[in-house]
Order: C-alpha cells, then sequence, then structure tokens
C-alpha cells in the first residue's frame, strides 16, 4: 500500500513540480530556493521507500519458492543485488550540501568549481551512475522472472502474472533503449508508470489474503 501511495505521489509530482532537474545550476538553484521541493525534483522518496523492496519481494519469494525454488532463488538474489547496487548511488543530500556552499560562494571561481563538483555527483547519481544502470538491470530482471514464476503457481492470477510481466519487461526495455533511444526509452517509462497502480494493488491484496490464510 506503501508502494501505491509512493506511485501516485510520484506522479503527482512530475506533473506539478516537473522531472529530475537537466542541469546542475538548476539543481542548485531548485535546492537554495526550496530545500524541500529540491529534495522532492532530486527524487528524495525513491531514496526513502527503495528498501521497502526487499521486503515486498522477499514476501513475493516466500510464495513462490515452492513452485520453482532454483528460480525464485535466482530472482531474488537479482533483485537484492540491483537494490543494493541502486541505493550506494543516491546523490540528493551531497548536492544539498554543495548547494548551500555555492550560496554562499562570493567568486566566479568559487562556484566554478562547486559546479564542476556538482556535474561530478549528477553524473553518478541514481539515473546516471554505472551501479544505478546496472542495479536496475538487475532487479528488473528479477522482478521479471518473478511475474513468469506466477504463472506456474496458482497462488497468483494470470492477470496479475501478465501484467508483472508488461510492466516489469517494459521498464527492463526502458533501460536498456535509454543508452541509444531516449526518447522512445522515455515513453515507455510513461507507460510502466500508471500500470504499477494496477499491479501493486493485484500483489498486494493477494499477499494480505494469504497472510489471513496462514494467521486463520
Amino acid at each position: 500500500m506503501i508502494l501505491i501511495a509512493y506511485s501516485l505521489v510520484t506522479m503527482l509530482l512530475l506533473i506539478f513540480l516537473g522531472g529530475y532537474p537537466a542541469t546542475i545550476e538548476e539543481c542548485y538553484k531548485i535546492l537554495i530556493k526550496s530545500k524541500f521541493l529540491g529534495l522532492l525534483r532530486l527524487d528524495i522518496l525513491t531514496v526513502l521507500v527503495m528498501p521497502l523492496y526487499y521486503l515486498f519481494f522477499y514476501s513475493l519469494f516466500t510464495a513462490l519458492k515452492r513452485s520453482n525454488n532454483a528460480l525464485a532463488s535466482i530472482s531474488i538474489i537479482l533483485i537484492f543485488a540491483g537494490l543494493t547496487l541502486f541505493l550506494s548511488s543516491p546523490s540528493a543530500f551531497s548536492l544539498l550540501h554543495l548547494s548551500d556552499k555555492y550560496a554562499d560562494a562570493i567568486s566566479q571561481e568559487q562556484k566554478n568549481h562547486l559546479l564542476a563538483a556538482g556535474e561530478a555527483i549528477l553524473a553518478a547519481d541514481i539515473w546516471h551512475g554505472t551501479p544505478a544502470v546496472l542495479g536496475g538491470l538487475l532487479m528488473q530482471a528479477g522482478a521479471l522472472i518473478i511475474s513468469f514464476l506466477m504463472l506456474q503457481s496458482k497462488i497468483f492470477t494470470r492477470l496479475t502474472a501478465f501484467t508483472g510481466i508488461f510492466v516489469y519487461g517494459l521498464d527492463l526495455l526502458h533501460i536498456i533503449f535509454s543508452f541509444f533511444l531516449p526518447t522512445v526509452s522515455f515513453i515507455m517509462m510513461a507507460i510502466a508508470g500508471p500500470i504499477y497502480l494496477l499491479w501493486f494493488p493485484l500483489v498486494g491484496l493477494r499477499l494480505m489474503k494469504l497472510d489471513r490464510n496462514v494467521k486463520g
């Protein structure tokens, strides 16, 4: 349910606040004007919410491991490795620190140094850095395997399985296409985003029902 709320809030932020800042100067200006809104633009919600995926996918692994323990184990290893790589890349708080220095800088030379430092951090953030990109590929691949496992299991409906295959397959392609066809990649991401609002409830409600059955 938290992931559903996160998805909704993220889409609203994109509509009303805009996407990730395109340049380091824009980052600094946004953070200087409002630290709170600046951190939201820098995807701080993603950084805070992503650790919940450890619990979420472990729950799916527990539910599906009897269907195919080998594939379920591979999927959870890929997801956990991807998550760990992804979470090693956040840069929002580093940019917040540099923006304070930029605001206090007197000379243009100082500002240029801070801009250069910010560009280096921006190039290694959660959307551009090698660990984050590799982590994203591993996560989406693992989630795609889990979605295929749902087809072999009687626990989840075929709608849930096919929705997962579509959304995670699209997200996996979105990362791959971002290297050479960024416009196509953006369209894929825009399509995949709203579909999570269907997949999370389908999975979440089923997991809650399984929990009630076990306790009962």
